[in-house]
């Protein structure tokens, strides 16, 4: 029976997340291009906030989607209240293109409207590459170590990226997410990229300790979001499109933000390895929660 319903969710609720998905991407890329056109400042700041709110309405429907074909429980533990007014350096681990949608809706509710750091490849994506684009998100460029030996005039290209894409944000509080694994997490990338964590990949330090050298002042905090799926996290994309989801946790550590972790990452060899000490202490704690909710459910 499960199974049948599967079937006949399925294709209801992707037309559904796609509709909506296109229909508030065609709107924001639309006005995105009158804010090409006219770069009056005025005109620009009135015409973001409307993209932000198209933005934000896209996350609010597309969670009541998800909540209306599945019998969910999303879970979001705080362990501080959040302003819209503040700016927030949000890191996160990457499961599924779902976390995205996820962190749009709790920002929608908590934070300062959030800008992704996304894969290049993703501007191709339908709807949501040219939104995207439109919102000013920076689109990273990842290049593998053997290939910048080979083209060394790449070298730092995406940091370069990085510091174009914060000059964007500089006039209004923003919440800069960072998916620092480079990529959703799987057990085969896992094994193959020799993670030495059970439930999340390596964490890349590069690009968020620039951000953090850029804007490092303008934020009031990071928040270490931990995303999990205990009981669908081989496919949950998958299952919330079949209506089998149940639970999803969204994990908000707020920390402040201390001269330790702010410095010369690329030129200071000593800040370089503390830095890391640090982020990977943190992904050490990240793995333990995700462990504890998967053992909590397996003892159910």
């Amino acid at each position: 029976m499960k199974s049948f319903k599967s079937y006949l969710v399925f294709p209801i609720h992707f037309v559904l997340q796609m509709t909506n998905l296109g229909f508030w991407g065609i709107l924001i890329f639309c006005f995105g291009l009158v804010r090409f056109i006219i770069p009056v400042k005025i005109v620009s700041k009135l015409l973001i906030k409307l993209m932000h709110f198209f933005y934000f309405t896209f996350s609010v429907i597309s969670v009541g989607l998800i909540k209306f074909f599945n019998k969910v429980k999303i879970e979001v533990k705080m362990d501080e209240e959040l302003s819209k007014k503040k700016w927030y350096l949000i890191i996160a681990n990457h499961i599924s293109y779902l976390d995205i949608i996820l962190l749009i809706r709790f920002c929608a509710e908590h934070t300062s409207p959030p800008k992704f750091f996304l894969k290049r490849q993703l501007i191709w994506l339908p709807f949501v590459g040219v939104a995207a684009w439109a919102l000013d998100m920076p689109f990273m460029r990842r290049y593998s170590q053997e290939f910048v030996e080979k083209n060394p005039h790449l070298k730092g290209a995406d940091i370069e990226t990085t510091r174009l894409s914060c000059a964007k944000f500089i006039d209004s509080p923003t919440s800069v997410i960072n998916f620092v694994e480079g990529t959703r997490f799987s057990p085969a990338k896992a094994l193959e990229r020799k993670s030495p964590f059970s439930n999340l990949l390596r964490p890349k330090a590069g690009g968020i300790a620039f951000t953090l050298a850029s804007m490092g002042e303008q934020f009031s905090n990071l928040l270490d979001i931990t995303l999990a799926y205990p009981q669908n996290a081989q496919q949950p994309m998958r299952d919330m499109l079949s209506g089998n989801m149940t639970y999803i946790v969204i994990d908000v550590s707020v920390q402040p933000l201390s001269d330790e972790i702010i410095g010369d990452y690329f030129n200071n060899s000593d800040f370089r390895s503390q830095f890391q000490v640090w982020l990977n202490e943190l992904w050490v704690n990240k793995n333990e929660r995700v462990k504890t909710w998967m053992k909590g459910l397996k003892a159910q």
